[in-house]
């Protein structure tokens, strides 16, 4: 079984190839409508998934009971909540379907039996973690160094399927503005694409 969105993620030069074989085949298609939840406030955990196709986003909700957005889900990359799955913990956040979405999906049990009998999967994981670390600690940097302007081009660069299809206020919530701060700064692009 061979699969691009599993083939990506798994993306790692030590893997014998019967290995990545033995992963990909733990993973289980399935299927989500838009508006579903993957994970929900207050539950656990069990198992993370692979997104093919479509866009997800995970949220919680403030103080006021306003909803955060915390992270887009796009094609390709892994759609986790990593403290309530190896902890054992229920989550704070919630993750749901912004369109409708296809999955590779692995249970936790699974995951932890091919994680302990492959080396290399032990070790892809560990610069996973690494690199999604990474990428959290510059997000939380660039919440504070970079203009709201420059975040939203930022996501635009990177993910322009949250632009497509993610509803202005998640996008808003994501990087920290209002709805009319965001309104703006896209007007502004669209009428002085060059002074940005």
């Amino acid at each position: 079984m061979t699969n691009k969105a599993l083939e990506i993620c798994y993306d790692f030069p030590f893997f014998l190839d019967e290995e990545l074989q033995e992963v990909f085949q733990a993973h289980e298609k399935v299927f989500f409508h838009k508006g579903d939840f993957i994970l929900e406030e207050g539950k656990t955990a069990n198992e993370y998934y692979i997104l093919e196709k479509g866009l997800a986003r995970s949220f919680v909700n403030d103080f006021n009971g306003n909803e955060v957005t915390t992270h887009f889900f796009v094609e390709n990359e892994i759609i986790i909540e990593v403290s309530s799955l190896f902890q054992r913990i229920p989550t704070q956040e919630n993750i749901v379907c912004i369109t409708d979405c296809e999955c590779w999906k692995i249970d936790f049990e699974t995951f932890q039996e091919l994680y302990h009998k492959i080396q290399n999967l032990s070790e892809w994981g560990r610069a996973w973690m690494s690199q999604e670390l990474f990428a959290y600690k510059q997000r939380s940097v660039e919440m504070f160094t970079l203009s709201a302007t420059k975040r939203y081009l930022n996501l635009l660069e990177q993910k322009p399927h949250v632009i497509q299809f993610a509803p202005l206020k998640q996008i808003a919530s994501y990087l920290g503005v209002t709805d009319t701060s965001l309104s703006r700064i896209r007007k502004e692009l669209v009428s002085h694409p060059k002074k940005i």
